[in-house]
């Protein structure tokens, strides 16, 4: 009875040591890309994703690290896998998009327009899914300000996300009203906004928005002045 129980121990030993092998190997691999030290932990995620096919956060990993070098279509191939694998991740869907969005913006036009309709599909997918998911809503913004009105670019559309942003992140939905005046040139009116964002958040964020409004665009040095004081205490 001895025996079997001390079998039944060393079997189950066996297993849990390549279990304990790949957790370790995820944490290193973890620690590098946080430390940005990308091309270093792309091969331990490889590896382990090569070994876990079903390990979503490698491949998520593998997915940011492709988007940070740039390569579009190796990053668009792991977020797609993602997607389909779990269809209600808001995040994914995000994601998806945005890397289709930079492989729009820095191809041809030709290509970029084939890519318009998935881009929107993506984030209006994850906008959908998560009603307080605050990138995705900053991403639908600035789509809408940047695409052509005849490509279904709108001021309204970017609008009714920044509104949204209001609610969910006050400080985020001020910043992206004043981007939106700014976007049109309209400083006047991005003042009250970013002066709103700055009074919630506090932030550098904020406070650098503002400045460059004052002492760029609406050439009020006194204005920028007082608020670098302000900032600085």
């Amino acid at each position: 009875m001895k025996q079997i129980y001390l079998m039944h121990h060393f079997i189950l030993l066996l297993l849990l040591i390549p279990m304990q092998y790949f957790a370790n190997d995820f944490k290193k691999a973890e620690q590098l890309f946080q430390q940005g030290k990308f091309a270093l932990a792309k091969p331990i995620f490889e590896k382990i994703v090569k070994s876990d096919a079903k390990n979503y956060k490698a491949i998520e990993y593998l997915g940011d690290i492709a988007g940070h070098a740039k390569n579009w279509n190796e990053a668009i191939k792991y977020y797609e896998k993602l997607k389909k694998a779990d269809p209600k991740n808001a995040n994914y869907h995000y994601k998806y998009g945005g890397v289709l969005g930079m492989k729009a913006k820095e191809g041809s036009r030709f290509a970029a327009l084939g890519l318009l309709d998935d881009v929107e599909n993506a984030f209006l997918t994850a906008a959908k899914l998560d009603a307080k998911h605050i990138d995705t809503r900053w991403a639908l913004v600035e789509f809408y300000l940047q695409v052509p009105g005849i490509l279904g670019g709108s001021e309204k559309k970017a609008q009714k996300y920044a509104d949204e942003l209001v609610v969910i992140s006050p400080v985020d939905g001020y910043l992206a009203r004043g981007h939106i005046q700014e976007y049109f040139g309209r400083y006047l009116k991005a003042e009250p906004e970013y002066k709103k964002a700055f009074e919630i958040g506090q932030s550098k964020t904020t406070y650098q928005k503002l400045y460059n409004l004052y002492k760029n665009k609406l050439n009020q040095s006194k204005k920028a002045a007082a608020l670098e004081q302000a900032f600085e205490k």
